[in-house]
């Protein structure tokens, strides 16, 4: 079915499918992680800053110096006695992806379902759920906490269900961009979270308890509000940390992305020293200042636009791209308001 004026739809929309929650940070020991664990608390801190910015031409950097640059931020870290992070959250894994929310063309809607039942059919959402999974085991999730520690582990559980509980650590050498990993836990946990996308099941929750020992009294890092206009934002701060109830937190956004950096099949990922990168529509790295999907022939909207008009795509992995983004969810109708 060819794109054309009767089937494209001018307002189309995708639900997530996987839906994490916030992330609460604690603090404990290694030693004692199953009995113990406290509640992080922010705290403020006040700093004269150096200037260290790029001076105009007719500055002098002894003047600049002398002038002082106080900031009161945000920090966090563990107590005195404590040496481990825990960082405990659900993630919820729902089926429907087959079944836009919103779709205004019957035409498009058809071919569209019947498509992506086919691809359920022939690949069960395996390999995306085997990317999922692995960045759950290995806690990608935590961001900058993981860089640099000592020991690691993560438990996963089905909630509701006793029987599947798995425990991973650094032994298990489940690494950040190589999705190939047999681990039969593993392979356990992934099949659970393809049998929620594919609809066997209508969801699965998901308990993940993280323990990372970063060293003593070590700082930690939740997540960063943005700050808009520094002289007039909350407090006065510089910088701001996420908390829920008092409690330092990671934003539910930001675990997301972690578990949805799955993407190895842009076309620079040799030339990026074979990093993943998130799902998103253009391949956008935003810290990097770079959309790796920018080349209409390798960006969504030009394979969606084929593959959910039963025109076949050049190879697999561009379906599987297509399916991830569907999965992240979103809005892909083509109004111009």
């Amino acid at each position: 079915m060819q794109k054309i004026k009767e089937n494209t739809p001018s307002v189309l929309a995708f639900e997530k499918k996987l839906v994490p929650s916030d992330g609460f940070m604690f603090g404990t020991s290694w030693e004692t992680r199953n009995e113990t664990a406290k509640p992080l608390k922010l705290i403020e801190k006040s700093v004269r800053g150096v200037i260290s910015n790029r001076l105009k031409p007719k500055q002098d950097a002894d003047e600049e110096t002398k002038k002082p640059n106080l900031q009161r931020v945000d920090n966090c870290a563990l107590e005195a006695d404590q040496d481990t992070l825990k960082l405990k959250f659900t993630l919820k894994v729902l089926s429907g992806v087959e079944i836009p929310s919103a779709c205004d063309n019957k035409l498009f809607s058809e071919s569209y379902v019947n498509v992506v039942n086919r691809y359920i059919q022939e690949e069960k959402f395996t390999e995306l759920a085997q990317r999922y999974a692995s960045n759950l085991a290995n806690a990608r999730f935590l961001w900058r906490n993981r860089v640099g520690v000592e020991k690691l582990e993560v438990r996963i559980k089905v909630s509701g269900d006793k029987t599947k509980a798995w425990t991973f650590n650094e032994s298990d050498n489940i690494k950040l961009n190589d999705f190939s990993n047999d681990n039969k836990n593993l392979q356990a946990l992934a099949h659970e979270i393809s049998q929620a996308l594919s609809g066997d099941k209508e969801y699965i929750l998901l308990d993940i308890t993280a323990f990372a020992k970063v060293g003593t009294a070590q700082d930690v890092y939740p997540s960063e509000e943005m700050v808009l206009d520094k002289n007039n934002s909350k407090e006065k701060k510089s910088k701001i940390l996420y908390q829920v109830n008092n409690q330092a937190a990671m934003h539910s956004q930001k675990i997301g992305n972690a578990i949805r950096t799955i993407d190895t099949w842009y076309p620079d990922y040799m030339e990026n020293n074979n990093k993943a990168i998130a799902i998103e529509t253009y391949g956008s790295v935003t810290n990097l200042g770079v959309a790796y999907r920018k080349d209409k022939k390798v960006n969504f909207y030009t394979l969606f636009d084929k593959f959910a008009r039963d025109e076949a795509l050049e190879n697999k992995e561009d379906e599987h791209f297509v399916m991830a983004v569907l999965v992240r969810g979103g809005v892909f109708g083509e109004s111009t308001k």
